[in-house]
């Protein structure tokens, strides 16, 4: 993800051309396929359906023009693609936030619960020696009676 946060897409001619940090240059790339077609020096990726077999009957202008049409949809593509990577990069930073808060949370409610998880046996102890206390009196104050009667 920090890879497509260092893309940046750029205008040549019109054209969207997408550049990353290590140097690789579409546009260069593109002149050099037009300079060898220029010399009439073809590719021999004859098998490549770049260009349909009707491309064999254009002349060189044409299939340049048709080559540029496809990279301009291919770069729009592209630009789609690098879009909606940065939208869940964006979209993944938000669920990382909202996880980091969410975990806090719960690590606070964990040490309110055992606050309180210790606050209750502690009251638990003191209710069972006020009963014992409390049974003790009443024991008191039935002997008490019993000397009195």
């Amino acid at each position: 993800s920090s890879k497509i946060r260092n893309m940046e897409v750029q205008d040549a001619d019109g054209v969207a051309v997408l550049e990353d940090c290590i140097g690789f240059s579409l546009t260069r790339t593109i002149s050099k396929v037009e300079e060898k077609l220029k010399k009439g020096v073809l590719p021999d990726c004859q098998d490549d359906d770049i260009v349909p077999r009707v491309g064999d009957e254009m002349g060189a202008e044409a299939q340049i023009r048709l080559l540029k049409a496809k990279l301009r949809v291919t770069q729009e593509d592209l630009a789609n693609v690098v879009f909606e990577c940065r939208k869940k990069d964006d979209e993944n930073q938000n669920l990382e936030t909202r996880l980091k808060d969410t975990e806090e949370e719960n690590t606070r409610l964990q040490r309110t619960i055992s606050l309180q998880q210790s606050q209750t046996e502690k009251y638990r102890i003191l209710s069972q020696e006020a009963n014992k206390k409390a049974e003790g009196l009443q024991q008191e104050v039935t002997a008490l009676e019993k000397v009195l009667q």
